[in-house]
C-alpha cells in the first residue's frame, strides 16, 4: 500500500448513499467517487485506476466482471449490503479479490418496514388515503381484521426475523417459526414455537419472509406452498425478491386462494427499483400484472433506508476498506 489514500468507486449510488458516505468518510478520507450508473459488463471498465469498488444489490459482479476488475486493478470488493447472490465468489476467489459485506446495519429498518407493510395492506391504508385526499370519506370496501389471535409465521430467525416476530407477538399474534438453523432456546424464552415448514404454510395468517436466498430457498414461496395457505393468508416479503414465485403469486392472487401479499424486494427488480419509471411503460408483463392488484402493496426496496441503517451501512462498509488497508482481519469478508 502506498501513503496516498485508497481510491474507491461507488456503483449505483443515490443522493442518501453520498450523503451518508460523505458523511462518514470525513473519518476515513479516502479518495471517493460516485456513480450512478450499475457496475455490469459494459461498464466494468470505469474502475480503472481505482483500488476497490463498492456495488450495491442490483449491480452485477460475475465472473466477466470481476476479471475486467482484476485487469483493471481493483483489490477490494465492498457491498453495502448484507446480500452477496449478485456475486460470483468463485470468480472472486480465483482473481484473489476478497469481497466484504455488510451484514447487519439497523435489523430494526427492515422489521418496522415489514410491519408498516402488514398494517397498511390489512387495513387498506393506501385506498384510504387516496379516497380521503379527494374528499371521498366513505368506508365501503375499507374493511380490514384484528391481527391480535391471528398466527404470525416467520420464515426465517436471523436478526431481522427475530424483530419481527418480536412486534408481530406484541400485537397478540401467536408466532410460528421455520429455519434450518433454529435458535430454540430464543423461541422457548419468548414461547414461540418451530414447526415444520409444510406447516408454516399451512398454519399462517401472516407468513413474513427473512431468510436469505439460497439455492435451497428460492422460490420457496411457490405454487405447492401457495396451494398450503389459507384463502386469507397474506404474504409479507422484505428479503429477497427471489424466494416468491412471483408468477405463481399473481396466479394466485387471480385465482383469489390468497388473501395479499406486500413486496418491498421483486425477484426481477434490477431494471426497474431505484428508478423513475412514471412516464414510461413497465415491459415487465409480471410487475406490471402485480401493480394492479388491490390487494397488493409493493415499495421499491426502502426497507432499508432509515437515516441509522444508512449511517451504519456507511461506517461498517469504509470499516471494512480500513481493515483491508491495514492488513488487518476482514471480519466482514464473504467466504
Amino acid at each position: 500500500m502506498t501513503d496516498e489514500p485508497l481510491k474507491i468507486a461507488f456503483y449505483d449510488t443515490r443522493a442518501y448513499d453520498r450523503d451518508a458516505f460523505t458523511q462518514a468518510n470525513k473519518e476515513f478520507l479516502y479518495n471517493i467517487d460516485f456513480f450512478e450508473f450499475h457496475l455490469d459488463e459494459k461498464t466494468a471498465l470505469t474502475a480503472k485506476g481505482y483500488d476497490v469498488v463498492c456495488a450495491f444489490v442490483n449491480d452485477t459482479l460475475n465472473g466477466k466482471v470481476i476479471g475486467i476488475l482484476k485487469e483493471c486493478g481493483v483489490k477490494l470488493i465492498a457491498m453495502r449490503c448484507a446480500g452477496y447472490n449478485n456475486v460470483d465468489l468463485d470468480a472472486a476467489r480465483k482473481a484473489g479479490i476478497p469481497i466484504v459485506r455488510v451484514p447487519a446495519y439497523s435489523p430494526h429498518s427492515v422489521a418496522e418496514h415489514a410491519v408498516a407493510l402488514l398494517m397498511a395492506l390489512t387495513r387498506r391504508i393506501p385506498q384510504a388515503y387516496m379516497r380521503t385526499r379527494t374528499g371521498n370519506f366513505t368506508l365501503n370496501g375499507l374493511t380490514g381484521r384484528d391481527l391480535n389471535g391471528l398466527t404470525a409465521g416467520i420464515l426465517g430467525t436471523g436478526k431481522i426475523g427475530k424483530i419481527m416476530a418480536s412486534i408481530l407477538s406484541g400485537f397478540g399474534m401467536k408466532i410460528e417459526l421455520y429455519d434450518v438453523y433454529p435458535d430454540k432456546e430464543w423461541a422457548e424464552k419468548n414461547g414461540f414455537t418451530y414447526v415444520l415448514q409444510e406447516k408454516l404454510f399451512q398454519d399462517s395468517d401472516v407468513l413474513s419472509l427473512h431468510c436469505p436466498l439460497t439455492d435451497g430457498t428460492k422460490h420457496i414461496v411457490n405454487t405447492q406452498s401457495l396451494a398450503m395457505m389459507k384463502k386469507d393468508a397474506v404474504i409479507i416479503n422484505t428479503g429477497r425478491g427471489a424466494l416468491i414465485d412471483t408468477k405463481a403469486l399473481v396466479h394466485a392472487l387471480k385465482k383469489q386462494t390468497i388473501g395479499g401479499a406486500a413486496l418491498d424486494v421483486y425477484e426481477e427488480e434490477s431494471k426497474y427499483f431505484f428508478d423513475d419509471w412514471s412516464i414510461d411503460v413497465i415491459r415487465d408483463d409480471t410487475l406490471a400484472r402485480l401493480l394492479t392488484f388491490p390487494n397488493v402493496i409493493i415499495t421499491g426496496h426502502q426497507a432499508f433506508l432509515t437515516t441509522n441503517a444508512l449511517k451504519s451501512i456507511a461506517e461498517t462498509t469504509l470499516g471494512n476498506v480500513q481493515d483491508f488497508e491495514a492488513k488487518r482481519e476482514l471480519v466482514n469478508q464473504v467466504k
